[in-house]
């Protein structure tokens, strides 16, 4: 099974400027996804997708290969993930006749994940035979004590469950949140179905605590005194 790490970096970014290349215990963000991937043992070629050249440059500084560029049409805020794949591997099919059976995708705004959760989820694919593998943590607000506003009223988001069906803590069910920071997929069966995460789609659980996705200044900070 010939696995293959992209690593999609755009240049451009709206709550922090040049985000990708912001750094995090000393290693820009866009370089700690690829320092994971190289370090992870079922990843046999890492590249990055980026329309960016400094971010190529650091790419490959830290292990990843930047053989091309992201038109600009793929590079915008609202440029969605299948798009940007479908163009990565149509490229490495047709310059270097590279066809990835499984590609995992590591989104630069995830610092804190790690090689073992690269090899982890790559593992929980091969292993259930699924399509796709997303990587979760518990969800630091559960739905049950959420709430929604209709005409001012305050009423539980989920209807029928709430503090008062549900008042311990201890009593609400396991409730996830994607985190972004590893999703795995077969080449086959994107392609076939013309989205990111078809078909039988399992969950890789990672801890709260290396679940930060670097979005806002916050978050960004976050992320720094995590890493120490």
């Amino acid at each position: 099974m010939d696995v293959l790490a992209l690593i999609p970096a755009r240049g451009g970014s709206k709550g922090i400027a040049r985000k990708n290349l912001q750094d995090v215990g000393g290693t820009p963000l866009v370089g700690l996804a690829a320092v994971a991937a190289a370090a992870a043992a079922s990843v046999d070629r890492v590249v990055v997708s980026t329309d960016d050249d400094e971010i190529a440059e650091a790419a490959a500084a830290h292990g990843a290969e930047a053989p091309f560029r992201r038109p600009a049409e793929l590079s915008g805020d609202d440029a969605g993930d299948f798009p940007v794949l479908a163009h990565a591997l149509g490229l490495l099919r047709e310059t270097d006749g590279y066809e990835p059976d499984v590609v995992v995708w590591l989104r630069p705004t995830s610092p804190l994940r790690t090689a073992e959760d690269v090899e982890d989820a790559v593992a929980l694919l091969r292993e259930t035979g699924a399509d796709c593998v997303r990587s979760v943590c518990l969800a630091e607000h559960h739905p049950y004590w959420m709430k929604r506003l209709e005409g001012g009223r305050l009423l539980p988001y989920a209807p029928g469950a709430d503090e008062r069906s549900h008042p311990r803590r201890q009593e609400l069910p396991p409730v996830y949140r994607l985190n972004g920071a590893v999703d795995v997929v077969r080449t086959a069966s994107a392609l076939a179905a013309g989205e990111m995460f078809p078909g039988d789609m399992r969950g890789y659980v990672m801890p709260v605590e290396r679940s930060v996705d670097v979005d806002t200044p916050f978050d960004l900070a976050v992320a720094r005194a995590l890493a120490g």
